[in-house]
């Protein structure tokens, strides 16, 4: 019996640390931008990695070997939970926000989300209203142009100018992230969400970049 990458055997210190090693150093795990759960995922595995450190020294006993196996499962579980979604991501590069059939205002996004979100196409109806805030955000200066911005940087320079509303601007880069390029799928509720968000995002004042003071007009 066999996980594909984690045998059925339980193995020592040094062969959990190896193959704890060698799983965090794929590529994958570098490269993708992970969300919470897989972070905190992440950070539980580097911390058995140290503690396997901390034992090196020692000799086998009941305590390595329970360690030890705890190494397994926690491999076991990163392998089980985020490979899955690693593989999603690496099958298609994040491509800009934008396609290249002309520049358009974000009235005109914001406009087709809704009468995409009419048909109830929710997935293209969240990234329209995501485009519309981006479009809106340079219309306004809040932002520059940036020709192929992806969803990612997006939702980074719209938080770090709206940072009371950086969580629901991340929310709606990943969203969009998962239904163009992954397995994911917008509903109703998160059509109305973004909706929300784009409304506050219109009366909210961007602070300047890099300090906490606010523009001294609206934008």
């Amino acid at each position: 019996m066999s996980t594909g990458t984690l045998p059925f055997l339980v193995p020592d210190s040094d062969e959990a640390r190896r193959l704890l090693e060698e799983e965090l150093a794929k590529p994958a795990y570098v490269e993708a931008q992970p969300n919470l759960v897989e972070r905190i995922l992440g950070d539980v595995l580097r911390s058995i990695l140290r503690l396997l450190d901390s034992l090196g020294g020692l000799g086998s006993g009941p305590g390595t070997l329970v360690v030890a196996i705890g190494a397994a499962l926690l491999i076991l579980v990163a392998i089980v939970l985020i490979r899955p979604r690693l593989n999603a991501r690496g099958r298609k590069q994040e491509a800009g926000v934008f396609d290249d059939r002309g520049k358009r205002s974000g009235a005109h996004h914001r406009n087709r989300a809704a009468g995409l979100a009419r048909n109830g196409d929710w997935n293209d109806a969240v990234a329209e209203l995501l485009r519309a805030i981006i479009r809106s955000a340079e219309e306004r200066l809040v932002i520059e142009e940036q020709p192929g911005r992806t969803a990612t940087e997006a939702g980074v320079q719209l938080g770090g100018v709206f940072p009371p509303l950086s969580s629901d601007i991340a929310w709606l880069a990943d969203l969009f992230n998962e239904t163009r390029y992954g397995s994911g799928t917008a509903t109703d509720e998160d059509y109305r969400r973004a909706a929300g968000l784009d409304a506050r995002l219109s009366s909210e004042r961007p602070l300047r970049a890099g300090g906490t003071t606010p523009l001294a007009a609206p934008q």
